[in-house]
């Protein structure tokens, strides 16, 4: 198999841990919100003095997740391109654009 023919997981793993670290951080900013609107200060309470204990939590993904990830992945963009090709032929067109794209998205999008 050609290296570019597929993902990397540890690429993937990547983009995942970005990702759950601005969901943590957009979730932590939200929850501090929630929960003075929502939950009482009550003395000698949990949340009387610190409030609930917020440990930051350890996101990991499973080796054969990643893999599977990866291979969604592929087969997303093999088949957004096999589409745009599709209709750009259709068109007459021997190149891909941005309008091509457009079409074929909400339908794509749907199927996946």
């Amino acid at each position: 198999m050609d290296s570019r023919s597929h993902f990397e997981p540890d690429v993937v793993y990547e983009i995942f841990k970005k990702v759950w670290a601005r969901s943590s951080e957009a979730g932590d900013e939200n929850d501090d919100t929630a929960m003075a609107e929502a939950e009482p200060v009550v003395e000698g309470g949990a949340n009387a003095v610190g409030g609930p204990s917020k440990k930051p939590r350890s996101t990991t993904a499973n080796a054969n997740a990643l893999k599977l990830t990866c291979e969604l992945l592929k087969l997303l963009v093999t088949e957004t391109v096999q589409r745009a090709a599709t209709v750009a032929e259709a068109e007459g067109s021997t190149q891909i654009e941005g309008s091509h794209l457009e079409r074929i998205l909400p339908q794509l999008l749907l199927d996946f």
